[in-house]
C-alpha cells in the first residue's frame, strides 16, 4: 500500500494506520502489507510534526495496480496550492480506475472533492461547509454524512478528529486483522477499554 507525502503533511492522521500495518503483531497475515511512500520528487519531505521522510517512489513511478490502496493525508497544501496535490490526486483517480481503494482524511476530502469524485459517493469531512468552501466544483453535498469515516465504493472518508476510526476503516477494508482483533484494537485505543487488551494478546 501507499501513502502519499508532501510538505506539511499530518503526520498524526495517519500514525494509528502506519503503525499498525508496519508491525505485524495481531495481523492476520504478518508482511502481506508493506508501506511504501509516494511524492512528487524524491526530495526529503518534512511534514507538520516535523519530521522529515525520504520518499520510496514519485508518482511518475506509481502503479496503482500494484497497490492495496493509496491513503491521502490531511495537510495545509490541500487548502493553499492545489498545484502541489495533483499529482496525488491523479494517482488516486488511477487507483479506482484500477479497482484499488483510496483513503483521505482531513484536507485530503477536500482535493477529492474537488475533482469530483465525491459527487456520487457517500462521504464526510471537517465539516459540510469546508468541501463547499474548499473543494471547487463540489457537487456531492446531498451525499455528505455527519459520521467520523464513511467507506462507500472504494472510496473511504474521514474528518480531522477521527483518526482512529479512520485507521479502523483502512484496516477493515484491508483484511489487516480478523473482525474480533480489529474490534479488540479499536476498544482499547479509542474507548480506552481494558478488555480488548486480552484478545490483543491472544492474537500476539
Amino acid at each position: 500500500m501507499h501513502v502519499a507525502i508532501f510538505p506539511t503533511l499530518a503526520d498524526w492522521e495517519i500514525g494509528h494506520v502506519t503503525a499498525r500495518i508496519g508491525n505485524p503483531a495481531w495481523q492476520t497475515t504478518p508482511g502481506r502489507l508493506q508501506i511504501r511512500t509516494v511524492a512528487e520528487t524524491l526530495q526529503p519531505v518534512r511534514t507538520m510534526g516535523g519530521l522529515t521522510i525520504v520518499p520510496d517512489l514519485t508518482f511518475d513511478e506509481f502503479d496503482p495496480a500494484a497497490s492495496a490502496m493509496l491513503i491521502l493525508p490531511g495537510g495545509d497544501v490541500w487548502d493553499t496550492d492545489p498545484a502541489i496535490t495533483t499529482p496525488a490526486l491523479d494517482a488516486a483517480l488511477g487507483c479506482l480506475s484500477a479497482g484499488v481503494p483510496v483513503a483521505a482524511i482531513c484536507g485530503a476530502t477536500a482535493g477529492l472533492a474537488r475533482i469530483g469524485i465525491l459527487d456520487d459517493r457517500l462521504h464526510t469531512s471537517s465539516a459540510p461547509e469546508y468541501l463547499v468552501h474548499a473543494g471547487g466544483a463540489y457537487a456531492g453535498a446531498h451525499n455528505y454524512r455527519a459520521e467520523p469515516v464513511v467507506n462507500d465504493r472504494g472510496v473511504i472518508t474521514a474528518g480531522a478528529t477521527h483518526p482512529i476510526e479512520f485507521a479502523r476503516a483502512v484496516l477493515a477494508e484491508l483484511g489487516v486483522f480478523t473482525p474480533e482483533v480489529l474490534d479488540a484494537w479499536y476498544r482499547l485505543f479509542a474507548l480506552d477499554d481494558a478488555s480488548g487488551y486480552g484478545v490483543l494478546a491472544a492474537a500476539s
